[in-house]
């Protein structure tokens, strides 16, 4: 079902109701005793109908491209605070794991890469592995332009950036950036903020919560961001 949304929102609301888990738990209730020949009647009294299960299956693709159209649309609402007088856009990488471009953006002045992840605070290592990636793959890179790192409150990032975790850690599900590291470092540096420590001019880590207050507000861009650092971690390095 490649529909219109709306439709698609109402077929799931009719099964869901206005409290998911309340409805599931009356349905566990109401199936017990349930006979092969009461199913049809009972699944169309429940609202648990193909058309319903094929609504669910196009909310959920259409949820995947919620997580790209918020990365594209905060880079895009970006540019007006951060472009300067004389600067421009020499190209922009709006999707996820698009090809022979390095960064998420790049202007006559910059270079930069975006995550608009609201960090919970916890053990967050895909989160970690991600921003760290982003860091050396910004510091590390020869251009003489500036280098940003724009993210959604900077807070956790840093305390992540100081901290102790083991690089073999954070490297160890990305071999090419691994391997870069390896034969660039070898064992000069042995925990996150060992490298931080000695790389920290070479990019500005810069909060834009003030310019995606929508963004920043929505705490369920926890969850949206999942997959987006998932798959930008296919990206070429």
């Amino acid at each position: 079902m490649k529909s219109d949304p709306a439709k698609v929102i109402h077929l799931l609301s009719k099964f869901t109701g206005q409290d998911l888990t309340r409805t599931l738990g009356r349905i566990e209730a109401e199936v017990r005793g349930l006979s092969a020949d009461d199913c049809d009647a009972f699944l169309e009294q429940a609202g648990a109908g193909r058309e319903v299960l094929a609504a669910a299956a196009e909310m959920k693709r259409l949820a995947g491209q919620i997580n790209v159209t918020i990365h594209a649309l905060g880079i895009l609402l970006c540019l007006p605070h951060i472009l300067e007088q004389g600067e421009t856009v020499e190209y922009v990488s709006l999707g996820a794991g698009n090809t022979g471009r390095e960064f998420d953006l790049e202007t006559n002045l910059r270079v930069a890469e975006f995550k608009f992840i609201r960090w919970r605070g916890g053990a967050e290592s895909i989160r970690q592995n991600s921003i760290f990636k982003d860091y050396v793959l910004l510091a590390e890179n020869p251009t003489p332009k500036r280098k940003y790192l724009y993210l959604v409150g900077t807070e956790h990032a840093l305390k992540f950036l100081h901290g102790g975790r083991a690089l073999s850690s954070v490297l160890s599900r990305n071999d090419k950036l691994q391997k870069m590291f390896s034969e660039r470092f070898g064992s000069q540096f042995s925990k996150v903020r060992d490298y931080y420590d000695a790389h920290r001019d070479a990019v500005q880590i810069e909060d834009v919560s003030a310019w995606l207050l929508e963004l920043a507000e929505v705490l369920i861009v926890d969850e949206v961001e999942d997959d987006l650092v998932e798959s930008q971690s296919h990206r070429p390095s």
